[in-house]
């Protein structure tokens, strides 16, 4: 194996942790610019966040967003995307993106996959067609679409899984892991200084967590993911195994949970010491009328917002909520516009990205571990919730 370690310690600088708390403050630097963290990253999956054109994302305060290799090597294909100037100007984004290996993709949406040890054999859910993904295919994929940060090929155990399936899916990540990061030095990839993730999995047994953490840390890949979590255990199991895991992960390193989570899940993940986060739960639930405030979630499209004249959140600096009353959102959700779904995604990815920094300036200050207990207190307190759905004065 060979190992190149001239990116992997200067790109992350840890800045402050938290004395109550595993939380981290840290910054990440990248290709396309540097990463406040702990981050969160909206969910551009085929070069597109849903709802919004790149100045309405970046008013979020987005710094990072994640793409898929999966869905874009099927469609239009990293070839194209490399034809066009590779994913950043083929979709105006200039931050730095990270994009997945696409194998969670192939488990959730192919047909009739074959997982071998060299790789996965599948047929695309798009048109049938035989495709085969391979490490050195994933990372091939990724370098052509000029990926800030690439992950790794992983087989994600199902949940629940017997321990001996688990095991094995472990054995075969470890393989794939090593033949990634081996691509990624043949190529030149991680010498030009993009970054190579691997990616932890262990479903609910906490030892296999911890070996698999351990064996990964051994090949100094510039970052790593928890995966496998968020994936039908239930949350109080999904945290577990978080915490599980995380503590044996290289503290000079960014540690990534992939695809959660809930508000409170994001900061009880940074108490984990977390640092990047993505999922499409802000943008798919602005799809439906529900918008997330510090005392619970709102859906819009209840009667009692017919003639509410307040915005979202008092005080909160977003186009949303600076410009539009919950009466008018309410109308365009109910009425089927398209607006309502851009202007509630521009407020939940803002709220979000607020709720990170939020997180950032407490961990600086000393206090991140008492104010995201009460915060979290406060978003789940059944009498905050009927403050938020109480009809305006």
């Amino acid at each position: 194996m060979n190992h190149l370690k001239n990116n992997t310690v200067t790109s992350f600088r840890l800045l402050d942790t938290d004395a109550h708390s595993a939380a981290r403050r840290s910054v990440f630097s990248t290709p396309h610019g540097d990463v406040q963290m702990p981050a969160f990253m909206p969910v551009g999956t085929q070069a597109s966040v849903k709802g919004l054109e790149i100045e309405q994302l970046r008013a979020t305060g987005a710094e990072m967003i994640l793409g898929n290799t999966y869905h874009l090597s099927l469609r239009p294909g990293e070839e194209t995307v490399a034809a066009l100037g590779g994913l950043h100007r083929f979709m105006g984004w200039d931050g730095p993106i990270l994009t997945d290996s696409g194998g969670f993709q192939v488990f959730s949406l192919a047909k009739l996959r074959q997982v071998r040890d060299d790789g996965i054999t599948f047929q695309s859910h798009l048109d049938g067609a035989t495709i085969f993904l391979g490490p050195r295919e994933v990372m091939a994929i990724q370098r052509n679409l000029g990926s800030d940060v690439a992950m790794v090929l992983d087989e994600c155990p199902p949940w629940p899984c017997e321990r001996e399936v688990c095991l094995r899916a472990i054995e075969r990540s470890h393989q794939w892991a090593a033949a990634c990061r081996d691509a990624a030095v043949e190529s030149g990839f991680l010498a030009a200084g993009h970054h190579v993730f691997a990616i932890v999995q262990g479903s609910t047994f906490d030892d296999l967590r911890r070996e698999a953490a351990q064996s990964l840390a051994a090949l100094d890949f510039p970052g790593y993911a928890i995966g496998g979590v968020s994936v039908g255990e239930p949350e109080p199991e999904m945290l577990k195994q978080v915490a599980a895991t995380a503590p044996f992960l290289p503290a000079d390193k960014p540690r990534y949970t992939m695809g959660l989570g809930t508000p409170p899940q994001v900061l009880r993940m940074i108490a984990l010491g977390i640092d990047l986060f993505d999922c499409v739960l802000p943008t798919r639930v602005a799809r439906n009328g529900l918008a997330f405030t510090p005392d619970g979630p709102m859906n819009l499209r209840n009667e009692r917002y017919r003639t509410d004249a307040r915005p979202i959140v008092e005080g909160l600096d977003n186009y949303t909520c600076r410009n539009f009353s919950r009466a008018y959102i309410r109308h365009l959700s109910v009425a089927g516009e398209m607006l309502a779904g851009t202007l509630l995604t521009i407020h939940n990815l803002h709220f979000y990205l607020d709720l990170v920094a939020q997180a950032r300036m407490h961990i600086e200050a000393g206090d991140f571990d008492s104010w995201h207990r009460a915060w979290i207190s406060r978003y789940e307190a059944e009498d905050g919730r009927a403050e938020v759905n109480r009809p305006a004065d």
